[in-house]
């Protein structure tokens, strides 16, 4: 775990400086204080048993939401410090999602990942399908519980988890040329996550 919270403090650090916040290292050393405790909690051994999440992540992604919240930054402040902290990682990804793009499988590409995701996150149990519909050139589902927003609710910052449920629009955003995304809701401030996917 050690090597776990030297990487999250090191990410949260640079992004307070780059935010210009004041108390640097003493913000810093908080948040270690904090997210080493989380780690070591019961709850978080009773979240880390699902191979599908990276509850590791997630956790220190929830240690940050709470400091934040602590020194008064709004939910929409604390979204965008997010994205602040993994702006490699989203550029990194991006430039993948560019390439897949551009082939003309892309849908294809996007209906596999959905179908093998499901079938994943079902056996699991991290997540509980009403509805996930499979047509030629469409894909629909609904979804009533997760358990990335039951760790948020967990610690009181339920509408925080949109900056996970956010990934999944950054993701179609950057796949215009086949795929079309339509969310409809998500579970972080609605009673389901529905979305669809369909081939253009």
């Amino acid at each position: 775990m050690d090597k776990l919270i030297k990487k999250y403090s090191d990410l949260y650090r640079a992004a307070l400086n780059k935010w210009q916040l004041s108390d640097v290292e003493g913000k810093t050393a908080s948040y270690e204080k904090r997210l080493r405790e989380m780690y070591e909690s019961d709850v978080f051994r009773e979240h880390n048993v699902y191979p599908t999440m990276n509850v590791e992540l997630i956790y220190a992604v929830i240690a940050m939401c709470l400091e934040l919240k602590g020194f008064g930054l709004s939910n929409r402040e604390i979204m965008d410090f997010s994205d602040t902290v993994f702006e490699k990682r989203k550029k990194f990804f991006a430039v993948l999602e560019k390439a897949v793009d551009v082939l003309p499988n892309s849908y294809k590409i996007a209906e596999k990942w959905n179908i093998n995701d499901h079938d994943k996150r079902v056996k699991d149990g991290s997540i509980t399908y009403d509805i996930f519909e499979v047509q030629d050139g469409r894909i629909e589902y609904s979804i009533s519980r997760c358990k990335y927003v039951d760790m948020f609710e967990y610690y009181g910052i339920r509408p925080l988890c949109k900056i996970f449920c956010n990934t999944d629009t950054s993701t179609y955003i950057k796949l215009t040329r086949h795929v079309k995304f339509t969310r409809y809701s998500d579970l972080s401030d609605g009673d389901c996550c529905h979305d669809v996917i369909e081939r253009k």
